[in-house]
Order: structure tokens, then sequence, then C-alpha cells
């Protein structure tokens, strides 16, 4: 198989963030993770948690880009945080972009982020297929707290250690509990320029195609491009 090359030379999801255009406001309020995982540049180079400064939240529409956003101790309390601010009398609607820890969740923190309206859930099982009773009870815990199977969406890394076949048994999985799949490609590699590195062309193709198909059939309860016989 091809070795992956990242140059890591280059900073990675460093210090504060916060952009913003007439819609929307993007933000970076934490930085580092303790996992340790191989395949994530957040860990070899910002191994140790910081929280940053919340900036003033002037958009109705707030992406958060942390990496591990439950991952430090002030989490609970900065979501909290989140959910009271107010932009022009009116609430602001938050999405974590790079998803929510589950080794990190609590029935607690899912609470708490359904009443600060974070919206579009993404939970990361970038692990086996053996970790599936602990993600089915983290899903749970959102789905307690009042968040739809269609607010949560799962995302897999492919083209990396954990098998093809393996990211096939969990998309049927999430066939069965209904929610959205996001496939990640290992080394942030973005179609059509994914170059293979422990899965085949063929298998990156096949399963960008199950994926898609997979989320069609979420969304619409059907499959939109199946065309109907005339009678």
């Amino acid at each position: 198989m091809m070795e992956c090359k990242t140059d890591r030379s280059i900073p990675y999801a460093k210090g504060s963030y916060n952009k913003f255009n007439d819609e929307e406001q993007w933000i970076r309020i934490s930085e580092g993770c303790p996992n340790g995982c191989e395949f994530c540049r957040e860990s070899f180079e910002n191994p140790e948690i910081m929280m940053l400064d919340i900036p003033e939240i002037v958009r109705n529409k707030v992406k958060i880009l942390d990496m591990n956003l439950l991952c430090h101790e002030e989490a609970l309390e900065t979501i909290k945080d989140l959910g009271r601010r107010k932009v022009n009398n009116k609430v602001v609607y938050y999405e974590a972009i790079c998803g929510i820890d589950y080794r990190f969740l609590t029935q607690e923190i899912a609470v708490a982020l359904k009443q600060a309206r974070f919206k579009n859930i993404r939970i990361a099982w970038d692990h086996g297929f053996e970790l599936q009773k602990i993600i089915k009870e983290k899903t749970q815990l959102l789905l307690n707290a009042g968040f739809a199977p269609r607010d949560i969406m799962i995302f897999m890394i492919c083209n990396h250690k954990i098998s093809y076949d393996d990211n096939c048994r969990k998309l049927d999985l999430c066939k069965i509990w209904n929610f959205q799949v996001a496939d990640c490609y290992y080394d942030n590699q973005l179609s059509p320029n994914i170059k293979p590195i422990h899965w085949t062309l063929g298998g990156i193709k096949e399963f960008r195609r199950k994926v898609r198909k997979h989320n069609q059939m979420v969304n619409f309860r059907i499959d939109p491009e199946l065309k109907e016989k005339k009678e």
C-alpha cells in the first residue's frame, strides 16, 4: 500500500479563530486532544488541552471549528454559556463542524447541547465495528435529549486501517438507526483526489457510492433516483 506523507510542518487547528459574513460566524474556542489517535494531526500537534476565549457572538448562526469540543473540563459550562448568548435579542444556533467525541459525551452534556440549540450533531466512529454497543449507547443519549435521528450523523474514517468491510458493517447499522453518514478520508483527502492507502481505489469509489445512496434514503425515505415504471 502507498505510504501517507503528511506535511506536519504546516500548523493545524492552532489558536483562536473568529470570522463572519452577513449570515454566519465561524469560531474556534479550544484546541488540543488527549486521545492520541494515529490518524489525527490534532493529537500530534496539540496534545495539551487548552480552552480559548469565546469571542463576541455577532451572528445567529455559528459554526464551531474545534477538533474536540468536549475534551476539556469546562466543556459543559462552555456549552451552557453559548446557549445563553443572543444577537439582536434572538437566540443563536450552533453547529460543531468537527463532531462530538463519544468518549466525553454524557447525558448532561447531551441535554445541554440540545438546550443550547446545537444542530446537525456529528459523532466520530473512527475505530472498528467492535464499538457498536458503545456508539449505540452514546447516540441514545442524544435521542434521550430530544435530538431526532435525522439530526445525527456518524463520521467514519475511510482509506485507513479500519477495513472497507468493517465500514460497510457500520453503514448497515446506521441504516437501522436511521442516521446519516459522513465518509471522511485519511489525511484529509477530498474527492476526486483520493489516493488509495489502506483501501483499493475500487473500494473507495464503492463506499462513496454506498454512503451517498444511504444518505438519500435517510433524507427522502425512498430512493429518489429510482425511475418508476409506467403502467
